[in-house]
């Protein structure tokens, strides 16, 4: 099984050693909750959590 780790830095959840979206390599499997954004431009989720780009994202991370 694979081990979802989530970015310090963006919250993005990736599949690997380094994110996808911000290309850091903070990562933590230390996270809970989802929020997936398919249009970040039409999506109230996205701007009050600060999303510019689609993906999978943890709530919390720590």
């Amino acid at each position: 099984m694979v081990r979802e780790m989530a970015c310090r830095k963006c919250k993005r959840v990736n599949v690997g050693k380094v994110c996808a979206n911000c290309k850091s390599s903070d990562l933590t499997p230390d996270w809970s909750g989802i929020a997936i954004v398919v249009d970040p431009s039409n999506s109230q989720i996205a701007r009050t959590l600060g999303i510019t780009e689609k993906g999978k994202y943890a709530l919390r991370v720590t």
